[in-house]
């Protein structure tokens, strides 16, 4: 349920998912990072986690920070649960290389803004 409450664990969450990515990724290249599998899909993972807790932020969070987009950030949540199949790892290699580094100072500002989830 999508409470106001909420969202500061929320973005907390989408916080410490995209940490853990950036750990699970450290310094290695694509290809090296396609290779092993395990960590690969944990990274996904933790995709369909920021996914997920953007989703289920309030509608009037994600109006009034509209320059976040969320409706992609969601739609790719979407696309690694139900299109799985077809998930190409150049997708999720510029998403980690591209799209979080730009996600996680807007994420850390909200939750600045909102404060603490304790």
């Amino acid at each position: 349920m999508r409470e106001p409450s909420k969202d500061p664990k929320r973005l907390t969450d989408i916080l410490e998912a995209i940490d853990t990515i950036f750990q699970y990724v450290g310094s290695d290249d694509m290809e090296a990072f396609v290779a092993d599998r395990m960590r690969y899909h944990a990274v996904v993972y933790n995709i369909m986690i920021i996914g997920e807790a953007a989703n289920m932020l309030t509608f009037e969070f994600r109006d009034s920070h509209s320059e976040t987009p969320w409706r992609q950030i969601t739609g790719m949540r979407n696309f690694l649960i139900h299109g799985y199949h077809q998930v190409e790892k150049d997708i999720v290699w510029k998403v980690i290389e591209e799209d979080l580094h730009i996600l996680r100072p807007q994420i850390v500002k909200y939750v600045e803004e909102l404060g603490s989830t304790e």
